[in-house]
């Protein structure tokens, strides 16, 4: 008996019928887990919006579901752990439960809506930035973009609010996808203690702009009593890399920015979601009144008396409530931030590479 032949064309439309089927069974799923765990969900709001090519609506459709499947999670994981505690704390227990659920829930609505009014400034088109390797640069040892300087040895230290910051160009570099990028070893303390140890990856493209490439995050916690104290790995949130899970690079800093000008520096849903706009190309004290809030106007008047400092405005939709502006000098690089919302400044008080960094004081 002969095999039975199929046509391409037959086999294409198998192939689709499969692939169909297994989609349907997989959004079945999905909707099964939603109700399981309390959570509604619209129907098909993913698959509709990518059908509209809507691509930044439908990631902050698919993040919100996410959110509230893991809000879901969470309270059934402390549930679990409340089934085994002392008799007399049982109901405290469960309380905490679902205050930290309801909580959970009001910041998935919050991010969303974050995200949403991102996706106005964007636009809906797909996020995926080219990374092509023969565009990047591979020498880190001159400066090219004035605002962000990439430069090996370079050396800078930030305090304020109790809280320092040490940021090195070391001398190493990391492959990515191709691309040669510089490492930045960044420590932050909080009440001298080691909070959260990075190594951000920058890629320095020729046009000047700058690209984030990812990063290895290890955040920490201390605990007294411990004998030596040292402080505990609590947990990596925040890493991520080009390339890994499908993470597009970002551009921390255009080599050519305008003001008004917006766009992602890094995008990892859930975990990395910081974006920029620029502000002013041309900030000196004086000039902007709002600008001017909190700003320290010694450190100002030292690197932007020439009315050439680069203000930026940094968000993140993760942190919906987070806001903050950042003050970029000419040859030296992040100066300032600045909590517009609460008055926190972390300042720069130390930098090996400019001679006006030796008057420097800490605040």
């Amino acid at each position: 008996m002969r095999p039975l032949q199929l046509s391409q064309a037959e086999i294409e439309r198998n192939v689709r019928t499969r692939d169909e089927t297994r989609s349907r069974r997989a959004c079945l799923l999905v909707l099964a887990s939603g109700v399981a765990l309390g959570v509604v969900l619209p129907a098909h709001p993913v698959l509709a919006a990518l059908g509209d090519r809507r691509a930044c609506s439908a990631s902050a459709a698919a993040q919100f579901q996410a959110c509230g499947l893991q809000a879901g999670t969470d309270f059934f994981i402390a549930k679990a752990k409340c089934a085994n505690a002392a008799k007399s704390e049982v109901d405290e227990c469960l309380n905490e439960a679902e205050t930290a659920r309801r909580e959970a829930r009001q910041l998935c609505s919050e991010q969303r809506a974050a995200r949403r009014e991102l996706c106005d400034a964007l636009g809906e088109a797909r996020y995926h930035p080219s990374f092509d390797p023969a565009v990047f640069d591979t020498d880190f040892t001159k400066l090219k973009n004035a605002y962000f300087p990439l430069v090996i040895g370079y050396r800078w230290e930030y305090a304020g609010g109790g809280e320092s910051n040490t940021i090195e160009a070391v001398d190493e570099t990391k492959l990515i996808e191709g691309v040669t990028c510089i490492v930045l070893r960044d420590r932050r303390y909080q009440g001298g203690e080691l909070v959260e140890f990075t190594d951000d990856w920058y890629g320095q493209r020729k046009d000047g702009t700058v690209d984030f490439c990812g990063e290895m995050v290890l955040n920490y916690e201390t605990f007294h009593g411990d004998d030596p104290v040292r402080p505990e790995v609590l947990d990596t949130h925040g890493q991520w890399k080009t390339g890994r899970d499908r993470d597009p690079s970002g551009y921390y800093m255009l080599g050519s920015p305008t003001v008004g000008a917006i766009h992602r520096q890094e995008y990892s849903p859930e975990n990395a979601e910081d974006v920029v706009k620029y502000l002013s190309l041309s900030y000196r004290y004086g000039d902007d009144p709002a600008l001017d809030q909190y700003v320290p106007r010694a450190l100002v008047d030292l690197f932007c008396a020439a009315g050439d400092c680069l203000v930026t405005e940094e968000t993140t939709p993760i942190e919906p409530a987070t806001l903050h502006h950042k003050f970029y000098a000419p040859g030296v690089g992040w100066i300032l931030e600045v909590s517009p919302a609460t008055g926190e400044v972390l300042q720069l008080v130390s930098c090996n590479f400019d001679p006006r960094c030796a008057t420097l004081s800490s605040p």
